[in-house]
């Protein structure tokens, strides 16, 4: 089964070491894995694409809130979602190549972002089927895949928020706001 994690953690070095340590510990594999900036200022947000049971799910879960600075985890394969990944596709192409390069390109709804004398550069979102029926197509024709750089997975549950982040980001505010209350009556 597929789990798709997705934990807000404070943005601080070593969270990213830790949380992969422990997906070691577990003897987990790591199928996906991003990291980026969340809404809130001081959290990063991650998702995390493990193949594990149910119940090791729960436990993945229950192990990744015990880790030091995670605010919140949640497991939102079942969940209904938006997923997304970004892939760059470096593609051989000649002159004489270009224009099915560009007409397969077209038809995935990708874009050409750079133009090379022997290649080209593609940029494609979507779904990981999408990309790789891309990526089969152009290995198939006249253009041979030189290189793939891939986001991993981004995922976002549909028409919902945690209500564990919404309070978790109430709680830490509320924590700011103390702070500058405090700072404010030592002022004076």
């Amino acid at each position: 089964m597929l789990h798709t994690f997705v934990a807000y953690v404070e943005d601080l070095p070593g969270v990213l070491t830790r949380v992969a340590s422990l997906f070691r510990r577990l003897n987990i594999n790591i199928k996906s894995l991003t990291v980026g900036s969340s809404e809130r200022d001081g959290l990063s947000r991650m998702t995390v694409v493990a193949e594990a049971s149910a119940e090791a799910g729960h436990r993945i879960q229950a192990s990744l809130y015990k880790l030091e600075n995670v605010v919140n985890v949640d497991d939102i394969a079942q969940a209904p979602s938006v997923t997304r990944e970004l892939a760059l596709i470096k593609v051989a192409a000649t002159p004489r190549t270009r224009s099915q390069v560009f007409e397969l390109v077209e038809v995935f709804r990708a874009r050409i972002v750079d133009l090379a004398p022997e290649s080209l550069t593609i940029e494609m979102t979507g779904v990981e089927s999408k990309i790789e029926g891309l990526i089969q197509v152009l290995n198939e024709g006249e253009g041979r895949v030189l290189e793939i750089c891939r986001s991993g997975k981004l995922t976002m549950r549909r028409g919902h928020h945690t209500s564990g982040v919404l309070k978790a980001m109430s709680i830490a505010a509320d924590e700011d706001a103390e702070v500058v209350e405090i700072g404010l009556g030592e002022q004076e």
